[in-house]
């Protein structure tokens, strides 16, 4: 299925490679050696927190960069964090979403720097893009994802793609393994059932989306491009990737005149940022508002506890606003 892209696209946006494990290096002996037994992973925000606790169970200490309610884009790494990153085993980050985390996690002496970005394929979102269509070239590693593949200034919300997510959790499995090869079994059990898991969750979204009155949403910033892509759906965001940033005068009164033409009900907003504009422009057009949540942290307001719970909400979310039988 063809999917049209309208997004505006943002001036740091460009294409680049992705490159299987290249960014992925690793101690050959078990680095989890501290006086408590357990490796030390430091994850840059939540989708990598919730990996490494899933696949790393008892065996590792995970802390994260980024606090809950707090905006991943926007984070600066303090001294202190830059000092915990130096004495850990494991950093697992997403290169693109957080310079200052790629600028402090490639500085630091750190063993094993995974980057989950290189785990599986990514693409630049903002123009006219083909939903599954096979229109690009194939890539050690990455087979049949027919997508020109970027990293450099590509969309890095990899996370909000149960299946591209599940690639990542593979990656993260193999890394944890090879830095810790003591606890192998158990990481490649876990891993499993991680993967497992999140089929599920992709089966969900495939059925629940499958039948619908409209193929259009809308949202504040452009984070949903991977999950419109995967389920045959539209994303239309007010701002780009950028979550902070202010639409023009032009991109308001086209999504104004957007939805009224295809239907759409509904404009999402997030949590953990300002819902102004979302709630102006539906005024302004007679639409409804909801919550579509990027799992970028998990806070008191969000609706569910864990990437699943809450990822299961957005469904259920998507399936109002559109219609769902």
């Amino acid at each position: 299925m063809n999917v049209r892209r309208r997004l505006i696209p943002t001036a740091a946006l460009a294409s680049a490679t992705v490159l299987g494990l290249t960014a992925l290096t690793a101690c050959s002996t078990s680095a989890a050696d501290d006086k408590d037994g357990k490796l030390d992973v430091v994850a840059s925000f939540y989708p990598m927190q919730y990996l490494a606790e899933q696949i790393g169970g008892d065996h590792v200490s995970v802390t994260t960069l980024t606090e809950p309610g707090q905006e991943p884009h926007d984070l600066d790494v303090s001294a202190k964090q830059r000092g915990e990153l130096e004495e850990s085993d494991v950093a697992l980050y997403l290169k693109g979403l957080q310079p200052a985390v790629d600028d402090a996690i490639d500085q630091s002496g750190i063993k094993t720097k995974v980057d989950a970005a290189s785990l599986t394929s990514t693409e630049k979102h903002g123009n006219e893009v083909g939903g599954h269509e096979e229109k690009g070239h194939e890539e050690e590693g990455h087979e049949g994802h027919g997508h020109e593949h970027s990293h450099e200034g590509a969309d890095p919300h990899i996370w909000l793609d149960p299946v591209k997510y599940a690639e990542v959790a593979e990656g993260v499995g193999k890394a944890l393994r090879k830095a810790d090869p003591d606890n192998a079994a158990t990481y490649e059990k876990n891993t499993a059932k991680l993967v497992k898991k999140l089929g599920g969750l992709d089966k969900s979204f495939e059925e629940g989306l499958k039948n619908t009155d409209n193929k259009v949403f809308i949202t504040t910033h452009a984070a949903f491009g991977y999950l419109a892509e995967r389920y045959g759906l539209t994303e239309e965001a007010i701002s780009g990737l950028d979550p902070e940033g202010e639409p023009s005068a032009k991109r308001v009164k086209d999504l104004q005149k957007m939805a009224k033409d295809d239907g759409v009900t509904t404009v999402f907003y997030e949590t953990l940022v300002s819902d102004e504009t979302a709630k102006t422009l539906a005024k302004d057009t007679g639409l409804k508002t909801d919550v579509l949540d990027p799992v970028e942290g998990i806070t008191g307001k969000s609706r569910g506890d864990d990437y699943i719970q809450v990822m299961e909400s957005n469904l259920k979310a998507l399936q109002k606003a559109l219609g769902a039988k």
